[in-house]
């Protein structure tokens, strides 16, 4: 089950950074408007609202493989066998506890006010 939880991950950060490339390689609907304004041709004052080139299509696969993946990965955590302990829970359960010693009445001063502390 590890090999299988190592693999979708390895998958989901490459496609994560697909997406990221993607993205950044894209240019945004507000990219034309200064064109509209004499600096060249332009769709409409907004952009282009044509059909899906390959560029955003391939965004839409990846983000669904994406989305897949983090199923994936949520649903093989969660069913992973839980693990008795750690190393830190280990050392922590052999030290020993020191136990609190109880200081007699008799040991504080005749003027102290440790008597009157509520315990």
């Amino acid at each position: 089950m590890n090999w299988l939880f190592s693999l979708v991950l390895t998958i989901h950060i490459l496609v994560g950074l697909a997406i990221i490339g993607l993205v950044l390689m894209q240019h945004g609907k507000g990219a034309d408007m200064g064109a509209a304004f004499g600096s060249g041709a332009s769709g409409s004052l907004f952009g282009s609202s044509g059909s899906a080139n390959f560029l955003s299509r391939s965004t839409a696969v990846l983000a669904t493989v994406f989305f897949i993946t983090s199923l994936v990965l949520a649903y093989v955590a969660s069913n992973a066998p839980k693990t008795s302990g750690g190393v830190m829970q280990d050392a922590v359960q052999s030290a020993p506890v020191p136990q609190s010693v109880a200081v007699p009445e008799t040991q504080a001063g005749a003027g102290s006010k440790e008597k009157d502390i509520p315990r």
